[in-house]
Parts: C-alpha cells; structure tokens; sequence
C-alpha cells in the first residue's frame, strides 16, 4: 500500500528558506517516491482563524505560495495541490470530529496555549483559532494520510489527531486512519532567522524569501548578525551563534572550505564581509534556478489558478468519499 502523506502552509506571505529547509525540499523528495501519494493543502481556512478581518492577506497569498510550491519542484502531476477553502467536506467532518473533543482538552494543548500567548489574544481568541487543531484532524483523515509530516512544535496537534480518531473509531467503528508523523532529524528542519532571533518567520520580518531578487538576497545577507565582538578583521571571532556560518552549515557542499573559514575566523584574520559575500555565491547557486522558475511560472498565473482547480477538484474527491464513510458509520447518511 502507498504511503498517504498531507501536509502543506498558510497561506499569510511568500515561503522563505526556512519554509525550504524545514518542509519543501523534503517534499520535493517524498515526491519522488512511487509508493508515496503526496496531498500538498494551501490552508487558507486555516490562516483566516487570527486573519478574518483582513482577508485579503490571506487570499492574495494563495497564488504566492503556489509559486513556490511549483518553483522548488513539487509537481502537479506527481502531487496533488489543493486549496483547503474549495473542499466543503473538510468544514463539516471538522464540526462531527468537535463533538468528541473537550473544551478542557483543545486548553491544554500546549502548541495552542503558545501562540494564543504569543499573538496576545486573552479572552478575545477567535473560535476558529482556538479549535483549529480539530479543523487539522479533519483535514488529516479526510485524505486518510498515516505519514503527516510535522516539527516538534507541532507534536501535540498531531496527537490530538490520533485522539479523535481513536474515538471517532472506538464510538463509531473502524474507518478512520490513525496517522503518524514524520520528525525531521535531531538539529535539523529549523532555520534561524537572518537576526539571530528565533526561527525564521514572516511575522518577525527576519527571513530571506524564495521569490527575493539577487539584490534583496544579497542586502539581506549583508545585514546578517555576526559576532557583535568581531569588529575588526584581525579579531577573533566566535563562530557559534554566528548567522553566517549557522548558514553555511546548511546549505554550503564544500564542507572542507567552510571547516577552513571556521578556524580561521576564530582565530582572527578572516573578515564579516568575505565570508558574508561567500554565503551569498553558496545561497545563489542553490536559489538562483529556482527564482528563475518562480519568475516564469509568474508570467501566466490563471494556469496557476486552474492548476489550483483541478488539484481541489481531485481532492475534494477524495475527501467526499471519506466523509460518506463517516457519515454512514455514524447513521446520518439518510438519503444514501
């Protein structure tokens, strides 16, 4: 039996490299697996829930991340893409699966007491923000996935999936699939940001963008945090926490150079901008191709948008079958 895999990204803002590393270069190879069935969601019902009354945020986006998507190599043929939104079934599978999940247990989830602290929320969460763990598990089973690609930050949603599909399947009978996740490799799947703060995100404004130009990319790795100690050449520098080399690690080949640059660094010698216009060849031998990509898909975004349609009309497919499974087992399928 093929592996069923789901994953994909909300649809706020372009994909940065962080996106890259974490998921989409991962993607780009489960792809090219054959015993590997890939659904690839925009979720923009999903990022409506903290962006309702700007919509146009998300909506804007969509065709922005579907770039991306076909610039780094995931493939329509091979993948199937879809927009969460156009797929009904996921909404009404989300309001069954609520009714055997607590108030008390979607509180406790670590990951979304988290972010409601981080987005400063309190007693004013949105609804759909509070329970989109549940709107996860619906989009999950729908598609019957038993690999969910996810970080260790995402842990306990997937866990909650595997709760409501033991319940549903425990009260309704076995028809749901329990999924398991994907965990990236131990120092692996996370990219700081240019500013040393945190992982890259868009919401703090410290990423390098898939669609960057060659000029932006290059500025921005100019202003990346170093060694604030470091201020002369001959100074030694320290290469932990150095964003430079953090870099370097993760996307230069020549491993055996950047070992040499290292010592040298740290032992005085070797100055910020060298190695940051360094970076910059390494960054753009990798990126380059794939802006370059990104830039034709651009010219003609209605294929775009019907590459979209079609991937939704697939999905919602599958996603109809599934939830006439659910709706039988649960004995409301009363015109079948």
């Amino acid at each position: 039996m093929k592996n069923i895999i789901l994953t994909g990204d909300r649809p706020t803002g372009q994909l940065h490299l962080g996106h890259y590393v974490g998921s989409l270069k991962n993607r780009v190879l489960m792809q090219k697996d054959p015993e590997n069935n890939l659904f690839i969601m925009i979720a923009d019902m999903q990022a409506l829930t903290d962006n309702a009354k700007n919509p146009e945020k998300v909506s804007s986006n969509v065709l922005q991340v579907a770039l991306d998507y076909l610039a780094v190599g995931l493939d329509p043929k091979r993948s199937t893409l879809f927009i969460q939104s156009q797929i009904p079934e996921l909404a009404e599978l989300t309001m069954y699966y609520l009714n055997l999940v607590s108030v008390g247990r979607v509180r406790r989830n670590p990951t979304v007491k988290s972010e409601i602290e981080q987005k400063k929320f309190g007693e004013s969460v949105p609804t759909g923000f509070f329970i989109y763990p549940v709107s996860q598990a619906a989009d999950i089973t729908a598609f019957k996935a038993n690999l969910v690609p996810v970080g260790e930050d995402q842990k306990p949603m997937l866990e909650q999936t595997q709760e409501i599909v033991q319940s549903f399947n425990h009260t309704y009978g076995e028809v749901l699939v329990e999924p398991k996740g994907v965990f990236p490799e131990k120092g692996q799947g996370r990219l700081p940001g240019i500013d040393g703060n945190g992982k890259m995100s868009k919401s703090l404004g410290n990423g390098i963008y898939l669609a960057d130009s060659a000029d932006v990319l290059a500025k921005k790795v100019m202003s990346m945090y170093t060694d604030p100690n470091h201020i002369h050449v001959a100074d030694p520098g320290q290469v932990e926490g150095n964003m430079v080399f953090t870099y370097l690690d993760v996307f230069g080949t020549d491993k055996e150079k950047i070992a040499e640059l290292k010592e040298q660094y740290r032992h005085g010698g070797l100055g910020d901008v060298k190695i940051k216009r360094y970076l910059i060849d390494v960054l753009e031998a990798e990126f380059g191709p794939i802006r370059a990509r990104r830039e034709e898909f651009a010219k003609d975004p209605e294929a775009i948008m019907q590459l979209l349609k079609v991937g939704s009309e697939q999905a919602q497919a599958v996603a109809a079958k599934t939830l006439t499974e659910v709706k039988q087992a649960m004995g409301i399928n009363y015109f079948a």
